[in-house]
């Protein structure tokens, strides 16, 4: 089990339910997923390209890739319906925390002039977004083997019903938010 899961476990349950009152502990938020999502508009004209971001998010996440796909056609971006156009990854249980706590503890702290991260990128309904710009502050990814610097979403979905509950559950899990 790793060492986020088992504090979320103890630590993290007392203090959500210190602060919130909730009267059963099945009220008590907690992350439901990650959803790491890289688009890669250049793939429409160069295959090889989607090919090589697959290949660093498998690296990043763990977890094999799923290609997305175009819904609609959008004719000012020569775009189709149903052409390749990014990547994306779902980490649930086990990899979601072990994720967790390398982008908090490793990757984060390597972003050039990092004061901390958007406390106000919530969703409204307890979900936080948060954007990369560059591919390259995950210590798996190797400088040299990379073609192009691509940036990526992870969206941390949790239960908590809004985002208050969710900033906090975050900020007991060390998000390290601006302040």
């Amino acid at each position: 089990m790793s060492r986020l899961k088992e504090q979320y476990t103890n630590e993290i349950v007392d203090a959500l339910v210190k602060k919130f009152g909730y009267k059963n502990i099945m009220e008590v938020p907690k992350m439901d997923k990650i959803v790491i999502n890289m688009g890669v508009g250049e793939a429409k004209e160069n295959a090889k390209l989607l090919d090589s971001a697959i290949k660093d998010m498998e690296t990043i996440a763990g977890q094999k890739a799923v290609i997305t796909k175009a819904k609609k056609s959008i004719a000012n971006f020569k775009l189709r319906e149903g052409m390749p156009i990014g990547c994306k990854v779902t980490l649930r249980g086990e990899r979601m925390y072990e994720f967790m706590d390398r982008l908090i503890n490793l990757s984060l702290p390597r972003v050039r002039d990092f004061r901390g991260v958007n406390p106000n990128a919530f969703d409204g309904r307890g979900n936080y977004a948060l954007g990369i710009k560059e591919q390259l502050i995950f210590p798996e990814i190797e400088y040299d083997k990379i073609d192009k610097v691509r940036g990526m979403d992870i969206i941390f979905v949790t239960t908590a019903k809004t985002d208050e509950e969710a900033r906090e559950l975050l900020t007991l899990f060390n998000m390290p938010f601006q302040k």
